[in-house]
Order: structure tokens, then C-alpha cells, then sequence
């Protein structure tokens, strides 16, 4: 393979059916709640309960809960540039489900999946 590729933070995004049992189930663990739906006004949960989403952290874990919003749980990486590691994966004939906007500015995300279906998020956050 040619260059590195420096996928950033990893985490699990669960999609969770009861985001306030998983949430009070993963406290228990240990987690703390560190962004989410009740305090992103850009992502906001859903007023009438059927969206939200909460990020939490232990230690270097770190798992998104998301009511709603996946189908299934998902990988999920946070690098600092996703349109540059999507060009890289691209020249690499890694068949990409979703694809970042190329002309855009800012945060961007692709979604992949890996030869087993498990689907992989690659979120740049800011």
C-alpha cells in the first residue's frame, strides 16, 4: 500500500431502541455523557422522541447511542480531513456507499462497508 491512512478517533455508534435505559445501562460502566442532542442546536433531538443521540466516554472508549437515527450499529472514525482520506480510498478502488461532496467546504462524512456488512462512518467533525 502507498501512504498511511490516519482514520482519527474511533468509536462505536450503537443504534440503541431506548436511548434513557442505554444511556443509564453505560453511565453504570462508567460513561459520562460529553455531547448529544439535548445540547447541539445544530443536531438537535427530535422534539416528539422518535431521534436522539448522545456521545459518551470512558477513558479513551467512546460509544455514540443513537435512537432513531442508524439501522445498525456502525463503526465510526473522526479524522481531520474525510474528503482527503476519501480520495485516498478511491485510488485505492474502495467501493464507497455514500460519498462526501468534493466541492463543499467543512465537516463531510462517506459511509462504507466492510466485506462482513458492517457498515464503517468516516466523520469529520469540524
Amino acid at each position: 500500500m502507498d501512504e498511511h491512512i490516519e482514520l482519527g478517533r474511533f468509536s462505536i455508534s450503537l443504534a440503541v431502541q431506548d436511548i434513557g435505559a442505554s444511556l443509564r445501562f453505560y453511565e453504570k460502566l462508567g460513561f459520562s455523557v460529553i455531547d448529544g442532542g439535548h445540547i447541539h442546536p445544530e443536531w438537535p433531538d427530535a422534539g416528539d422522541g422518535s431521534t436522539a443521540w448522545r456521545i459518551l466516554q470512558n477513558g479513551q472508549a467512546v460509544i455514540g447511542l443513537f435512537q432513531g437515527l442508524f439501522d445498525t450499529n456502525t463503526l465510526t472514525f473522526n479524522p481531520q480531513d474525510a474528503r482527503r482520506i476519501q480520495r485516498r480510498l478511491k485510488s485505492r478502488a474502495v467501493p464507497i456507499i455514500q460519498e462526501a461532496d468534493e466541492q463543499s467546504q467543512g465537516p463531510a462524512a462517506l459511509f462504507l462497508m466492510d466485506p462482513d456488512g458492517n457498515p464503517i462512518l468516516i466523520d469529520q467533525l469540524g
